[in-house]
C-alpha cells in the first residue's frame, strides 16, 4: 500500500520522529495513524533505554511562574549536547515538566529519594490497616506492595501521570523526548515554591 505523503508529514509533526521512522511505522501499520504513533512511541522507548547510560553533561535550568504569580518552579533538565539544550523541543519538555510540578506538587524526584523510614512507615501503616480489615495473611504482603507503589505514584515526579496526558507518566514523557531528540535526557532535580508555604 502506498502511503500518502500528507500522512507522513502529519505524523512527523505530531510525534517529532524522523521521516524514515514515520514512513516505516505507517508502512508497518498499513497507514493507520494511531497504530503508527503507538509503534513509534514503543520504538522510541526502546531507543531511550539504550541511551540511558550515556553522559548527560549539558542542559538547562528552566523556570516557570504560574499565571497567578503564587507558584514558581525551577527544573534542572540534562542532555548530552549544548546543541540539543538550545532546541525548542528540549525547552518545551522542560516547560511541560515544570507545569506538571506546579500543578501536582510532587515531593520527590523518584523512589530513590523517598527516605527509607518514610517508606517503612507507610508499609507498616498499610499492614495494620489490612490486618484490621481481616485480610488473609498471605495476601497482605502483595496488597501492601501494591499500595506502596501507589504511594510512589502520588509523591514521586517520575511516576506521576502527566497532567496534559494521563496515559503517560513523566518518565514516559522524558523517554519520548529521548526518542525525538536522539540523546540521553535526565531530569536531575526540581524545586517548587508556593507563596505562603514553607
Amino acid at each position: 500500500m502506498a502511503i500518502d505523503a500528507k500522512l507522513v508529514v502529519a505524523l512527523r509533526e505530531k510525534t517529532g520522529a524522523g521521516i524514515v521512522d514515520v514512513k516505516a511505522a505507517l508502512d508497518e501499520t498499513n497507514g493507520d495513524m494511531a497504530a503508527a504513533e503507538e509503534l513509534l512511541r514503543k520504538k522510541g522507548i526502546l531507543k531511550a533505554g539504550k541511551k540511558s547510560d550515556r553522559v548527560a553533561g549539558e542542559g538547562i535550568v528552566y523556570s516557570y511562574i504560574h499565571g497567578n504569580q503564587k507558584v514558581g518552579v525551577m527544573v534542572e533538565l540534562r542532555c548530552e549536547t549544548d546543541f540539543v539544550a538550545r532546541t525548542d523541543g528540549f525547552k518545551q519538555l522542560a516547560h511541560d515538566i515544570a507545569i506538571h510540578i506546579a500543578a501536582m506538587n510532587p515531593l520527590y524526584l523518584d523512589e530513590s529519594e523517598v527516605p527509607p523510614e518514610l517508606a517503612e512507615k507507610e508499609r507498616e501503616f498499610y499492614k495494620e490497616e489490612l490486618k484490621a480489615a481481616n485480610k488473609p495473611e498471605e495476601m497482605i504482603a502483595k496488597i501492601v506492595e501494591g499500595k506502596l507503589a501507589k504511594f510512589y505514584t502520588d509523591v514521586c515526579l517520575m511516576k506521576q501521570a502527566f497532567v496534559k496526558d494521563e496515559n503517560m507518566t513523566i518518565e514516559d514523557l522524558v523517554k519520548s523526548g529521548i526518542a525525538k531528540m536522539g540523546e540521553n535526557i535526565q531530569m536531575k532535580r526540581f524545586v517548587r515554591f508556593h507563596l505562603g508555604q514553607e
